[in-house]
């Protein structure tokens, strides 16, 4: 399969793209109308070059029921009384910031939406739901990945825009350049991509802007993220323009911050008042560098229907950065109010909740449920279990969201016994001396070390190590079906080795994560038992979840097989915990109820104790790295430097298609390496390069370690419920001198591309947190910070949320695997796009290393700075995120940058 695009200024064509669900997209040449054919699966939505004026429309096309019943009442001259709650129909349009735009909604609301894919439902369930049940007050069309003019990537929506004219809608992105296509407008490709930077908004003060300033300077910035607009040559009468960019600038986030006017709702998404207001100067007192990129001059940014209640707007009210966000939104909800209010009794009828029944008519596979968690939402229950069942599936691969009774039929009731021992760490060594001499014998068979070999600043502070341990130890090694066929589903096979050498080996047809859920859910524990311990790792399964995974998340297939297994873990029932700040030790042992405490506690403590005082801590030592080439230690690429920039530029085509905002891609170098102790070679990674993610696995029976040097947190949810994801998009080498070492740093923080990068990846990241979070407690603490390591900065970012409660341990990692640092935005579209762009799987690379804990907590890293040792070749994956403002040369330059640390590692160990 392939598809193409073609336009007034270029015609570009892709081949190889068979993960895409659409297959071809024609913008139009001159302005177009609208015809409509007959689907199985959806409605498809063709467009002809005839008068937009002068639309025709099939029989089947408008149901004529539209003109009867279907049509509301007419308008009372006087609104009546508030709404209590608006409920809202919020079209997915398979985007990555949708659930940013759900938790505002949920916000404003009183009431969380439904959300529904583009292709979920029929033409006839859009009418029973919304004009026979009278289910839904507004409309909200989500961004997403594509052009209007395919009808692939908007399904329903221009059938929507075009026939719903008696009802509220909100387009945003993508669902503004379908409601002036729907109307006759041409979208054409923008004079430069904008994704990830900021543009200063003028406005005609209509009641979607109401309370929000206008004009340069006023302090009305928005995010924008797009590669097409709407040509405002082509707009028709009917459709009026309320919003422009006031200048041809687009701004880096760092230099909006310097304004002197910040939103409230921007202010709270991204901490507190002085933490926002930090980013205005620098601490000298110096103004952010000012940097201007946007060639375009008055791009359309607003459009409104002269006679329906319908708004588009281009930018991202959404995003983190946005000022004004929340009072957009706000104003929707207002306009939509005063649009039923006027109508009287017709009000009344759609406020009362009695549609608990209107999903289950409609079939579907997977069911989500997304709890409001607040009194109103409750009130509402019956409209909340209709709106809750809405999903057929969920575009992350969410399934079985929320299980309350967590049925099982191996309910296991588990006992943790623990000894801490007080500043016990440096008397023997340090947490590598008690690595090495209780585990490291045996070449370090089946033993684990999550280990947090960088702990300056406080980053990371406690390590996790142990071997081979008790009765209820068992490793679990996981291969996804085969792929090669391209239909795969889902589904693998899992074998299984418990602690007495036994194997089993089964099908899992339902994946890797429906197993490891109910696993988790299986335990029954004792709070009590933890009391004291200031970890939330007791014991538990520990491992890696490889890259490949992600079709058990959403994506419809992997095009190239690992050669790795796709998940790993032990079953750790004893396990010893370092506390890098209190300089303690902790050991611990996990029990069945109904089992005898083994003899595992005493035996470590005596060889803890026995353990020679004289041992001392390996300094870190400096590790310039800045002019070594990874080819120089007989490392062989699997592209090369003209392939890798050839990648790249496909990667700007499909970005400025508005195939995705950002590519993170990616590729990987091998050496054959043969029998070596690769124990030794990870002690010698993490000296000259430590991490606060670090890790060692060695899977020994699959002839498989894992050193992995990794500064990057994935996601962690903590015992309090808090989810946090810490991101890292920009890197750049240090200094080989304090005076270049700080001018790096400088460069990278005020560096507009990887500003743009980051902010993506935090609104991705946030939408990934809002799926599961309740609504309004996902927040950003840390935007941009710069963090040094030993021989990179990098730009990180935090975003945490509070876990709804009815949601588990491994729907939080669904909704977010893989980490959307290592794939992009749209994160669906863009992992589509990568698979065909990289010619091998990632395997490990790319995907999480971490814990989960028997307690429902867990911690996972995103696998990068890593050498994977297997059968006898070391592989090392890296990359970069590609974005409009990309150069192929500096992305092959920070993609060999990223090799160096763990490359030069594996040289100077053989």
């Amino acid at each position: 399969m392939s598809f193409s695009l073609c336009s007034s200024s270029s015609e570009l064509k892709y081949h190889c793209v068979e993960g895409l669900r659409r297959s071809n997209v024609n913008p139009p040449m001159s302005k177009p109308s609208l015809r409509v054919c007959n689907s199985s699966r959806r409605d498809n939505i063709q467009m002809s070059d005839r008068d937009p004026r002068k639309i025709a429309v099939s029989n089947h096309f408008l149901p004529g029921q539209l003109e009867g019943p279907y049509l509301l009442k007419k308008p009372l001259e006087k609104p009546s009384e508030k709404l209590e709650y608006v409920r809202t129909l919020l079209i997915d349009n398979y985007d990555s910031y949708t659930y940013n735009i759900y938790q505002e909604l949920s916000i404003v609301n009183g009431l969380p939406p439904v959300v529904v894919q583009n292709d979920e439902w029929t033409w006839k369930d859009v009418c029973h739901y919304l004009y026979e049940e009278n289910a839904f007050d507004n409309i909200v069309i989500s961004p997403g990945p594509g052009s209007p003019t395919c009808s692939a990537d908007v399904g329903i929506c221009l059938r929507l825009l075009l026939e719903c004219r008696d009802i509220p809608i909100l387009g945003v992105c993508l669902g503004h350049q379908a409601l002036g296509y729907v109307h006759g407008a041409q979208v054409v490709h923008a004079s430069e991509p904008v994704h990830g930077r900021l543009s200063e908004i003028r406005h005609n003060g209509c009641q979607l802007f109401h309370d929000i300033p206008s004009g340069r300077t006023s302090g009305f910035k928005v995010v924008r993220y797009h590669s097409l607009v709407i040509d405002p040559e082509s707009l028709p009468e009917e459709l009026i323009p309320i919003a422009w960019t006031s200048s041809s600038d687009a701004l880096s986030f760092l230099e909006t911050r310097k304004s002197n006017t910040i939103s409230d709702d921007c202010e709270s998404q991204i901490g507190c008042s002085r933490s926002a207001k930090s980013f205005l100067e620098c601490e000298n007192g110096s103004r952010r560098p000012f940097v201007l990129s946007d060639k375009s001059k008055g791009v359309i940014m607003g459009i409104m229907h002269s006679s329906r209640p319908h708004y588009g707007l281009q930018f991202h009210p959404e995003s983190v950065a946005t000022h004004y966000g929340r009072q957009i939104f706000s104003n929707f909800r207002k306009i939509t109010e005063d649009y039923w209010l006027r109508l009287g009794p017709y009000t009344a009828r759609m406020q009362v909740p009695c549609a608990s029944q209107l999903f289950g008519e409609v079939p579907r596979s997977r069911h989500i449920v997304n709890n409001a968690g607040d009194q109103l939402y409750r009130k509402a229950s019956q409209i909340s279990q209709l709106t809750h069942n809405a999903y057929k599936k969920s575009y992350s691969g969410v399934s079985n969201m929320v299980n309350i009774s967590h049925p099982s039929t191996d309910v296991r009731f588990l006992r943790l016994e623990w000894r801490k021992f007080d500043h016990l760490a440096s008397q023997v060594g340090g947490a590598q001396s008690i690595f090495c001499e209780l585990f490291g014998h045996h070449k370090a068979e089946n033993t684990f070390w999550l280990d947090s070999s960088s702990i300056e600043k406080k980053r990371a502070r406690f390590s996790f190590m142990g071997g081979k341990g008790g009765s209820l130890w068992k490793q679990l090694t996981y291969r996804l079906s085969d792929q090669s066929d391209m239909t795969f589903k889902g589904g693998g096979y899992l074998l299984t080795e418990d602690a007495h050498g036994s194997t089993k080996r089964k099908c899992l047809e339902e994946g890797f994560l429906d197993f490891l859920n109910k696993e988790l859910l299986s335990f029954r524990y004792e709070e009590k038992d933890y009391e004291g311990l200031p970890f939330d790792f007791h014991g538990g399964y520990i491992g890696y979840l490889g890259y490949n995974l992600k079709a058990e998340c959403g994506v419809v297939s992997n095009r190239h097989k690992s050669r790795s297994p796709d998940a790993c873990f032990f079953f750790a029932d004893n396990l010893l915990v370092v506390d890098h700040h209190n300089d303690d030790v902790y050991i611990l042992c996990l029990r069945e109820e109904c089992t005898a405490m083994t003899s595992w506690l005493d035996s470590t403590e005596e060889k803890l104790f026995s353990l020679k005082l004289s041992a001392t801590r390996l300094e870190e030592q400096n590790f310039q790295v800045a002019n070594f080439s990874p080819f120089e230690a007989g490392f062989r690429a699997e592209k090369s430097r003209e392939q890798y920039m050839e990648d790249v530029e496909k990667s700007l085509r499909y970005i400025k298609d508005g195939e995705s905002y950002e590519l993170c891609l990616t590729t990987q170098i091998r050496k054959s390496i043969g029998e070596i102790d690769s124990l030794g070679l990870y002690l010698h990674l993490r000296q000259k390069n430590p991490a606060p993610y670090a890790a060692w696995l060695n899977f020994s029976k699959e002839n498989l370690c894992v050193c992995c040097s990794s500064p990057e947190r994935f996601l962690r949810l903590d015992r309090n419920g808090t989810l946090e994801a810490k991101p890292i998009k920009g890197t750049v080498a240090r200094g080989e001198t304090v005076e270049d070492d700080e001018q790096r740093k400088l460069q990278l923080q005020y560096s507009e591309k990887d500003q743009a990068e980051n902010l993506m990846i935090v609104d991705l990241l946030r939408n990934d947190l809002g799926r599961v979070c309740e609504p309004g407690s996902v927040h950003v603490p840390h935007l941009m910070d710069v963090e040094s390591y030993a021989t990179v900065h990098t730009m990180v970012s935090t975003i945490r949320g509070k876990k709804k409660s009815e949601v588990s341990v491994v729907d939080c990692v669904r909704a977010a695997f893989p980490g959307g640092s290592m794939t992009g935005a749209p994160k669906l579209r863009s992992m589509e796009l990568l698979d065909c762009l990289e010619s091998s799987s990632r395997g490990i690379y790319s995907g999480s290393i971490g814990f989960f804990s028997y307690n429902q907590t867990f911690d996972l890293n995103i696998v990068i700075r890593t050498v994977v040792v297997h059968e006898g070749e070391a592989s090392i994956g890296a990359g970069g995120a590609i974005v409009a403002l990309s150069n192929p040369e500096d992305e092959y330059e920070e993609m060999i940058l990223k090799t160096r640390a763990p490359a030069k590692a594996v040289m100077e160990f053989l």
